[in-house]
């Protein structure tokens, strides 16, 4: 999937980011930039493959730095603090951001490929 058509499918949040489910992520696993926003001890337990880690309580001076034209897909445990990040980005002007509905919780029960620490 290319980044227009994950973006195309998610659908709108009324914060201004959009949402999608776990298969969609997984399908465009090449086409976006994945911020996994939980902490450390969390992400090294199973996380997306390939998604780069950045806690939420570093969110906000990490992303000063980011592309705001870049397509994000933030991700946490059940969506909850990744879709504050989400809003937050779009908040600041980032333009397309998705939103992992359901966190890793609905991503583990689908059975998808998790990534774990080497």
């Amino acid at each position: 999937m290319t980044q227009d058509q994950l973006w195309n499918q998610a659908v709108k949040h009324p914060a201004g980011y959009r949402e999608t489910g776990p298969d969609a992520v997984v399908a465009a696993l090449d086409a976006a930039r994945i911020i996994d926003v939980r902490e450390p001890f969390e992400f090294v337990s199973g996380r997306v493959p390939g998604s780069e880690l950045v806690p939420l309580g570093e969110f906000a001076a990490a992303s000063t730095h980011w592309n705001k034209d870049d397509l994000y897909v933030l991700v946490c445990r059940s969506g909850a603090r990744s879709g504050r990040a989400a809003g937050y980005l779009a908040s600041q002007g980032f333009t397309r951001v998705i939103n992992m509905a359901g966190g890793m919780l609905e991503y583990a029960a689908a059975g998808l490929d998790l990534e774990t620490a080497a």
